[in-house]
C-alpha cells in the first residue's frame, strides 16, 4: 500500500507551456532551450510517492514491511534509470517469520532497487539489526535477489549479541539469515560462553 501519491498533472501543464515559450526564443539560445526540454522530459518520466509503506506478503502471510519518506520510480523513457526504484531520503525494511515475529530489519540513508538486475543497494549508514541483538554496520550493502545473498566490497563491522564478539572485514558475503558469513581479511574477537565456543550470530 502506498500512501499520498503525488500526481504530475500540474508538471505536465507547465511543461507544455514552457515548450510553447521556447518556440519563440532567439536562435542563439537554441542549445539552452534543447537542454531545458530534455530536463522536462526526464522529470515527466519519474513518479514520486510520499510517506511510503509497502507490505510484502505470501499466501496472506506478511513477510516484510518497507517504509520510507519518499520513493521515486523511473520509467523506460529515463535514460540509464529504467524501472529503478529510488529512496533518496532513506528507507527501512522489517522482515518477519511465519509466526509474524520480527527476524531482522535493515535501514539506510539511501536505497536503490535495480529491478531489471534484481539488485537492491543500501548506502550511507547501513545498519542491520537481528532479532537476537546482533548488529551489522557498513556504508554499503547489496542484496542479490536471484542468488539470495547479501554482499559488499567495503569495510563492515559485525557485533555479536551481549557484546560477546565483534568482527571487522574489508568485504563480506552472506545468506539472508546471516548464518553463513564469509568475510575478507576478517579480524576481531569472540568471547566463548557455555557449551558453545563460538557464539551464534543473528539467532
Amino acid at each position: 500500500m502506498i500512501n499520498k501519491l503525488i500526481t504530475k498533472n500540474l508538471a505536465s501543464l507547465l511543461a507544455y507551456s514552457i515548450i510553447g515559450i521556447l518556440l519563440f526564443t532567439a536562435c542563439e539560445n537554441e542549445m539552452k532551450d534543447i537542454n531545458a526540454i530534455e530536463n522536462i522530459q526526464q522529470e515527466e518520466a519519474v513518479d514520486i510517492y510520499k510517506d511510503v509503506k509497502i507490505i510484502y506478503s505470501d499466501s496472506a502471510i506478511v513477510k516484510a514491511q518497507l517504509t520510507g519518506p519518499e520513493l521515486k520510480i523511473y520509467h523506460d523513457t529515463t535514460a540509464g534509470r529504467n524501472n529503478n526504484y529510488e529512496f533518496e531520503k532513506g528507507l527501512q525494511i522489517i522482515f518477519y517469520d511465519a509466526d509474524g515475529k520480527e527476524t531482522q530489519r535493515i535501514r539506510s540513508d539511501y536505497g536503490l532497487q535495480r529491478a531489471k538486475e534484481g539488485i537492491t543497494e543500501f548506502r550511507k549508514n547501513v545498519v542491520i539489526n537481528m532479532a537476537d541483538g546482533s548488529v551489522i554496520k557498513s556504508e554499503e550493502i547489496f542484496y542479490d535477489e536471484n542468488q539470495k545473498i547479501y554482499y559488499n566490497t567495503v569495510p563492515i563491522t559485525m557485533d555479536f549479541k551481549d557484546a560477546r564478539g565483534s568482527l571487522q572485514a574489508t568485504s563480506f558475503k552472506s545468506d539472508t539469515d546471516f548464518r553463513n558469513i564469509q568475510g575478507e581479511n576478517m579480524t576481531g574477537f569472540i568471547i566463548p560462553s557455555g557449551e558453545s565456543q563460538i557464539p551464534s550470530f543473528g539467532q
